[in-house]
Order: C-alpha cells, then structure tokens, then sequence
C-alpha cells in the first residue's frame, strides 16, 4: 500500500527487505521463509516514537536492521557497527531463539 499524506506523527518506510524469514501478509506476523526465496520484501511501515515504557507486551522478535547483507561494520566512535541501523520489533509467534537461530535480519539494500 502507497501512501500519499505523511503520518501525523512518525514517519513510513518501505523497501526494506527480510533475510531468513518472511512477512505473512495474511497473518501479520513473522513466519518461515519459503523454499529457495532468500530475500522478502517487506511491506511499507509505520516508524512511530513513543516512550520505552508505553510500548504494550506482545510477541515480537527484536530484529536487527542492517544497511547491508555484510552484517558487518566498523566500529565507530560509539561503539556501535557502522552498518548496524536500530532493532526493530516485529510481530511473532515465535520465540527470539527461534529467528536469532535462523540468522533473521532487516536489510536496508540487496548486494549487487
């Protein structure tokens, strides 16, 4: 879905893409990857901030976002990966162990 007004508060994405797993459209969670596809598309999402303690407990798995499939990076003055963006919370019904297991992350780009 395409949106054509900003949200009100936030901000939307999209192009992103979902290694080691995909985004059950129908059911709105994380679910397996299907056979030979190693990269999903996912659809476009709602950044919104809100305050650490006001996020309700749901099922997620707390995914890395990475510019790169590399997964790797310099560490900068931080102390932080370079190619290391933020965690986001996707919806699961899953435990963490089961993505971490499958090595599930958000990518910013796809290798040429």
């Amino acid at each position: 879905k395409e949106y054509d007004d900003a949200p009100e508060d936030g901000v939307y994405i999209f192009g992103m893409y979902l290694e080691g797993a995909r985004w059950d459209r129908k059911l709105k969670i994380l679910n397996e990857s299907i056979p030979k596809k190693l990269f999903d598309v996912m659809p476009t999402m709602w950044l919104k901030p809100i305050k650490r303690s006001d996020l309700p407990e749901t099922n997620a798995y707390m995914c890395p976002v990475y510019k790169t499939s590399a997964r790797r990076g310099t560490l900068s003055t931080t102390g932080h990966s370079t190619n290391f963006v933020i965690g986001m919370k996707i919806p699961s019904d899953k435990a963490q162990e089961h993505w971490i297991g499958r090595g599930v992350a958000l990518l910013c780009q796809l290798d040429d």
